[in-house]
């Protein structure tokens, strides 16, 4: 058998480019920040590439947003494909069942490799993993979205709240959120459903504007894009000020969360007229390869980086944006080669208890391939 290690396929398909434009640039946001994190942590960063730390701050303002609010724009249209028994059971196995299953891995890699790795892990970890999701490095992420999504529907069509009860909860949710940060509060899972429920239910509340093709000129134009741009650049601006001035990257969102949520907003929505720029223009394709891989790239990203970071450490390669851009590339390459093999060889387990369709079946019905 003749193994294809990285499928490109879904460039040819119909799926909304925008979507995994979107994700792609989101997933690159979210690997930049954790390989310089881990650069930090290993004390090879400095001083003099302040402007990288810099970017990593202004970064951490909508990317993880970002992912949740597009999430929230699918949740009707899935809702009219399948009954919330049938998506609750969907979520466990694409979003709870991999984040499971990777997070086990990883923390027992990192047990083992004790002396080559820079996390302290111990024993305690694997009870983190569903207590304390934050303290498992990137994994957090896939719980709050599995546990968000179950809340969401439970309240969506058995509570029957609407819409705007749905943005009252979640405001309140998050500004509570916000209060347990200022005073050192940790409530483990229960924080990501509290912060980011309100993102959740901001994606449904836009779904059908951003699902219309009818507007997809209009996001895409160069008007849109002059009116966003400047809201983008004061945003960061002050976002990235405040926190340095405080000395805290999360100043801005645990104590001014009224403001961050219109700095994370804005923020999601000029990556979003990026991503119908770059769909109407059709460029940078590899873009919507990464976006459509995003899931598979974020369970293994850290492990990949962190031995790629090693090795070049061991080589002699200890320049920060080398190490970064270099470590960049094989975290975003090495998953999506790794998800290609699995598939093939059967191992589809690792990434849901769903078994894919068979491959023919994107090209010709991409649309109900599209995450939800």
């Amino acid at each position: 058998m003749k193994l294809k290690l990285f499928n490109t396929d879904i460039v040819n398909s119909s799926r909304l480019p925008w979507i995994d434009y979107a994700r792609g640039i989101a997933i690159m946001l979210v690997l930049y920040r954790h390989i310089y994190e881990g650069i930090s942590r290993a004390g090879l960063s400095e001083q003099k590439f302040a402007y990288l730390e810099h970017a990593n701050i202004i970064f951490y303002s909508f990317r993880m947003p970002l992912f949740f609010i597009l999430s929230g724009i699918f949740i009707g249209k899935s809702l009219k494909k399948r009954s919330v028994q049938q998506l609750v059971q969907n979520k466990f196995s694409t979003l709870f069942w991999p984040y499971m299953v990777w997070s086990l891995i990883q923390v027992t890699l990192q047990l083992v490799l004790a002396n080559y790795v820079n996390a302290d892990r111990t024993i305690n970890d694997y009870w983190y993993i569903f207590v304390f999701p934050r303290r498992i490095d990137q994994f957090w992420y896939l719980y709050a979205l599995f546990n968000v999504s179950v809340l969401y529907l439970i309240t969506r069509e058995k509570v029957k709240l609407k819409i705007w009860h749905q943005l009252a909860l979640g405001t309140v949710a998050f500004l509570f959120s916000s209060w347990l940060s200022v005073h050192k509060i940790d409530l483990g899972f229960g924080y990501d459903l509290l912060h980011y429920y309100v993102f959740f239910a901001i994606g449904d509340l836009i779904s059908d504007k951003m699902l219309d093709k009818n507007m997809y000129a209009k996001y895409a134009s160069r008007k849109t894009f002059a009116v966003l741009l400047p809201v983008f650049v004061i945003g960061q601006y002050y976002f990235l000020e405040k926190n340095l001035e405080k000395g805290d990257y999360e100043f801005v969102e645990a104590y001014q969360p009224l403001l961050f949520t219109l700095i994370a907003v804005s923020g999601c929505a000029f990556m979003a007229n990026l991503a119908f720029i770059l769909q109407k223009y059709n460029v940078l394709k590899i873009l919507r390869v990464i976006g459509y891989h995003s899931l598979y790239i974020y369970v293994s990203h850290v492990l990949v980086a962190s031995a790629t970071r090693v090795a070049l450490v061991k080589a002699g390669v200890t320049y920060v944006p080398v190490m970064l851009a270099i470590c960049l590339f094989f975290a975003l390459v090495v998953p999506i080669i790794v998800y290609n093999i699995a598939m093939q060889i059967g191992a589809w387990w690792l990434y849901s208890l769903e078994r894919p369709a068979p491959a023919k079946t994107l090209s010709s019905n991409p649309q109900t391939q599209q995450p939800a």
